[in-house]
């Protein structure tokens, strides 16, 4: 597989694909951790809305499916440890767990509302979730637009649920993504009082 750097963005559209943890966003750009780590199937293929990344016939380590699922693995302990505090108003803005990070910026009622919330959401994400109508909703702007710029983040998920007074969660993310002064891709959903998960 070969990543085109001048054509990546860094949507991090890819990384979710990659079953094997192979892809990884490194300053702005997706890349390779280790070549053993990549089976060569192309799940990534089709996400890369650019069309950066193409599988090319070169000399290469051959794809290790055991060092592969110790990696995994790996990844998962070390989210498991770090991702907390997960109070968007408690994080340290240079929290290590921040880098390189696809946030999922969600509030706080979404995890009990949505019964699938682990599974449809919460996969491979950095979770930070707040209440705008019981918390000051221009401290959570300020404070997500400074973990933006000191962090290298991927991408934003913003998850709300329907009723007007968790729509200011939005209005959060669109101001700190704008205060940052970063081209970072942002996908919202819209989760209804029955339980049901909308992309807007």
């Amino acid at each position: 597989m070969n990543i085109d750097e001048a054509i990546c963005d860094g949507c991090g559209n890819c990384i979710p694909q990659c079953v094997e943890g192979a892809l990884k966003i490194v300053k702005g750009k997706a890349r390779i951790v280790k070549e053993d780590y990549c089976d060569g199937l192309g799940a990534c293929l089709g996400r890369c809305p650019r069309g950066a990344i193409s599988i090319v016939e070169r000399e290469t380590t051959p794809f290790d499916e055991n060092a592969a699922q110790k990696h995994l693995k790996e990844i998962q302990i070390q989210r498991a440890k770090s991702q907390w505090p997960v109070k968007l108003n408690l994080v340290p803005v240079e929290a290590s767990f921040l880098h390189n990070a696809h946030l999922l910026v969600a509030a706080d009622c979404i995890p009990v509302a949505l019964r699938s919330f682990h599974t449809t959401l919460l996969q491979r994400m950095t979770v930070l979730i707040g209440c705008p109508k019981f918390d000051d909703a221009e401290a959570y702007a300020e404070k997500l637009s400074q973990i933006l710029r000191r962090n290298d983040v991927a991408r934003v998920t913003i998850a709300h649920m329907e009723v007007p007074c968790c729509s200011g969660l939005w209005w959060v993310v669109d101001k700190a993504v704008h205060a940052a002064g970063k081209d970072i891709p942002v996908r919202r959903y819209v989760v209804t009082v029955a339980g049901e998960i909308n992309e807007v």
